[in-house]
């Protein structure tokens, strides 16, 4: 059972600020939540329907529809900004 991942961001401007190699890495693990949206590691946000996976000083904030077997990424930041707007 596949999910099918979306974006409520523009992705490519989002790594723009990131390091090549971290970006690489961050898309990778992206793309590796359409087989589990819920890895190891990944947090649920107090509160709120989101999750957060980690990549070193990087956040990837996300919401799953179990129903239509989409996740849509939100945001990729940094960890002091990406918590800003949610």
């Amino acid at each position: 059972m596949n999910y099918k991942v979306e974006y409520d961001i523009d992705l490519d401007k989002a790594l723009e600020k990131i390091p090549k190699r971290d970006a690489k890495s961050i898309k990778e693990k992206i793309e590796s939540l359409a087989d589990n949206p819920r890895p190891y590691g990944s947090i649920k946000l107090s509160g709120k329907e989101l999750y957060q996976i980690r990549y070193g000083n990087y956040r990837i904030i996300y919401k799953i529809f179990d129903d239509r077997l989409v996740i849509v990424i939100l945001d990729v930041n940094g960890r002091k900004d990406v918590y800003k707007n949610r």
